[in-house]
Parts: structure tokens; sequence; C-alpha cells
């Protein structure tokens, strides 16, 4: 059976690939496991959120060469126990766009 790719994209810089198979969905968000995400695209802030059942979100700048799109990505490195599953993995919104390849 194909498994699908999913990629996010900043513009036409690719910061996240994985097989459909190894991200995880919650609430329409697409969660990329971390050995799938170039980090070095990311720049951890300050900005924090709570979620009552995932837990404390920390946040990430998404930059390329020339933009950078503020809070723009998020994980929960320690999340509540129903969301183990997503621990570590990160996820994207605003001006990155998350789809099949």
């Amino acid at each position: 059976m194909f498994d699908q790719v999913l990629v996010a994209r900043f513009g036409e810089t690719e910061i996240a690939r994985a097989a459909e198979r190894d991200t995880v969905t919650v609430e329409g968000s697409v969660y990329f496991p971390p050995d799938s995400v170039r980090f070095e695209l990311l720049r951890k802030t300050a900005t924090r959120t709570r979620c009552p059942w995932r837990g404390e979100a920390v946040y990430y700048d998404v930059v390329d060469e020339t933009r950078v799109s503020p809070d723009a990505a998020w994980s929960y490195p320690q999340p509540g126990r129903k969301a183990k599953r997503i621990a570590g993995f990160i996820s994207f919104w605003k001006e990155v766009e998350t789809g099949p390849v």
C-alpha cells in the first residue's frame, strides 16, 4: 500500500518531511516527528501556552534566508498523559503550509 508523504513548507523552504504514518494529527494539526524536522530553521521563543489535556506548548519562530514567521511552530515536550504520542513532535501554522508532496 502506498504511504503518502507530508511536508511543511515556509514559502519554497521545506521545514519537515515525513511519511503520513509517522505523523500524528490532533484536532486538525499535523505533528511531525522530531527526526523529520530541520531544526536549523527553527528558533525557540519565550512564548508558552497551556492546553488542559496536552499540557504546556513551547514555540519556535520559523526562519529562512529572508523571512521570519514568529511563533509558527510549536511542540509539547512533556505533554499530558492523554497526549503522550505527540511528545517532542512539532506542528506548524501561520505562514507554514502543511500537506502532501
